[in-house]
């Protein structure tokens, strides 16, 4: 019996496409969804901002080292402190704790990226696009935003700021705050999910602790303060009167909603380094971290009391109830007292070395410790009543954020360095910016105390002969030129490093926590293999496993 059957048809060849080609050069950055090179992005952008700003600030000091000196204008100068002050508060000293984050939390917890890379890439984007169209203010006709970094209502107007400046301020305001949300949202979800095996939240590095808690706070104020500049935008464009008294706004509502944002804002550019000082204060004293449970408890309650301290900023509007805020702020400090007992004890009978990761980490100590005794003085209102919008406050706040944030940064920076191009930066030229910028930044600061307390008001072009602030002031812009010189000293040391700086290793530190396993610059997916991880210190115990197993050897060999 025959059967029929229909022929099976033909295949038709498979075309495969040829392999795409991995972007290089200037387009790789540009589509980039790495993790390391998104930081290193955030790492560059924000010191290249930083440098902006820092000049902004030397033209101020020069203008100042003398009496009745008209080098630039009045509206010139408003324009110098408003756009420095927001440089370094919303596109330098948070972006670049992000940009730490980006590349070494992943990294510290074992995971190959952060949970949503696209997420991460268009973040920033955004923070990059954001901080452009904030200081291209300056190639208007009107120049750039010229009302302060606070933007205070009914000042930051359109009748009294007119101009395309002040609303490209308000949009990249905005725009900075969108792209640190997103990455806020990302990191938790990186933190929560894709740690490796054996890593329990409780051994996490304290880089990784600082950061979720600074990204709580990141997704719960920056919304705020993007919402706030959007009312400012319709109040400005579109006829809105949310801060206009004569249309029945409340100009103070700008200042609660700013404020809300801005004093969290304060711990959420220092908590980043308060973790990085922590880990590396570990490292240059052999020594584990002294009472983790104790300083994680003080970090949280830094980050609650953070919310409710808002206020302090305005006792001087008669708005607000002194004896709440004024004890909020009294008790912050209590928590900050406990992070500083914590370091001084893991150095405590520690075998400290001094290499300079570990100088700007006690500079940072010692700055830090003045700005806190000041900050607890503004937080009396007799005190504040008294030194409010004056140098005082000037001298407080870059004794926080520069004397503190900043010389943890470089901390940061020595430190890791070796892990991001491969090479150490130079020790000799490390302790010599070290030593540079300590004493310009004392000079800067410190006889801003008395100016303050002299009488002598923030946020003015010049002052008169009479006023006994000449030579006070003469010694803050000296400081502040040597200060400058510092910073040259540091950019010729990452250039001379990067061209023909030592071969670093991958763990050159004898370091303690995950990153410092793989290679230096570590591959694209991050790790080939992962240590046991047993406690906060991985890698000394793999070590002095290691160590056990060869003195096992060796006393086997010798019986």
């Amino acid at each position: 019996m025959t059967t029929l059957a229909d022929r099976p048809a033909e295949r038709p060849p498979v075309v495969t496409a040829p392999p795409r080609r991995p972007a290089s050069g200037l387009l790789d950055w540009i589509t980039t969804t790495d993790h390391k090179k998104i930081g290193l992005l955030y790492i560059f952008t924000a010191f290249g901002f930083f440098l902006v700003g820092g000049g902004l600030a030397e033209a101020m000091r020069t203008q100042l080292a003398r009496p009745e000196q008209h080098l630039i204008s009045a509206d010139t100068y408003n324009q110098l402190f408003t756009m420095h002050g927001s440089i370094m508060m919303f596109l330098f000293i948070g972006p670049m704790a992000f940009g730490f984050a980006n590349y070494f939390v992943p990294l510290q917890i074992g995971a190959p990226d952060l949970s949503f890379p696209r997420l991460n890439a268009l973040a920033y984007w955004l923070y990059l696009g954001g901080g452009l169209t904030m200081v291209s203010g300056f190639l208007t006709d009107r120049g750039a935003a010229n009302f302060g970094w606070f933007a205070y209502a009914p000042l930051s107007n359109q009748i009294h700021t007119p101009g395309a400046g002040a609303d490209l301020w308000i949009v990249g305001v905005a725009l900075t705050g969108v792209a640190g949300t997103l990455f806020g949202v990302n990191l938790i979800t990186t933190i929560l999910t894709l740690r490796t095996p054996g890593m329990t939240m409780l051994r996490m590095p304290f880089f990784c602790w600082d950061m979720l808690v600074t990204s709580f706070l990141v997704v719960l104020t920056f919304p705020v303060v993007a919402g706030a500049v959007s009312l400012l935008f319709a109040d400005r464009n579109f006829g809105a009167h949310f801060f206009d008294a004569t249309k029945g706004g409340e100009p103070i509502l700008w200042q609660h909603l700013f404020w809300f944002f801005g004093h969290p804002e304060v711990y959420i550019i220092v908590l980043p380094y308060f973790g990085i000082v922590t880990d590396v204060i570990a490292v240059f004293s052999r020594k584990p971290i002294f009472g983790y449970i104790g300083m994680l408890l003080a970090t949280f309650a830094i980050a609650g009391l953070s919310t409710g301290v808002w206020a302090h900023h305005m006792f001087a509007t008669g708005d607000v109830l002194l004896p709440f805020f004024s004890g909020l702020s009294f008790l912050i400090a209590v928590p900050t007292g406990v992070k500083f007992v914590n370091w001084i004890g893991t150095m405590w009978g520690g075998r400290i070395t001094f290499e300079t990761p570990m100088l700007f980490c006690i500079g940072f100590l010692l700055m830090f410790v003045m700005g806190g005794v000041t900050g607890v003085m503004l937080a009396s209102p007799p005190i504040d009543f008294h030194v409010t919008d004056t140098y005082f406050v000037v001298a407080h706040m870059h004794y926080v954020m520069f004397g503190g944030s900043t010389f943890a940064m470089f901390a940061g920076i020595y430190y890791w360095f070796p892990k991001m191009f491969g090479r150490k930066l130079s020790e000799p030229l490390g302790k010599l910016h070290f030593w540079t910028l300590l004493i310009g930044f004392n000079l800067t600061f410190f006889p801003q105390h008395i100016l303050g307390l002299r009488g002598m008001q923030r946020r003015i072009v010049t002052y008169p002969k009479d006023a006994h602030w000449s030579f006070l002031n003469l010694m803050s812009s000296i400081g502040a030129w040597i200060m400058g010189i510092a910073i040259l000293i540091f950019l010729w040391n990452v250039f001379v490093s990067l061209r023909r700086g030592a071969p670093a290793g991958d763990d050159p530190w004898q370091a303690n926590t995950l990153e410092w396993y793989t290679t230096s610059p570590p591959p694209e997916h991050n790790f080939t293999s992962l240590p046991p991880i047993r406690s906060d210190r991985p890698l000394f115990d793999l070590r002095h496993r290691e160590l056990a197993h060869t003195e096992a050897h060796v006393e086997e060999g010798g019986s």
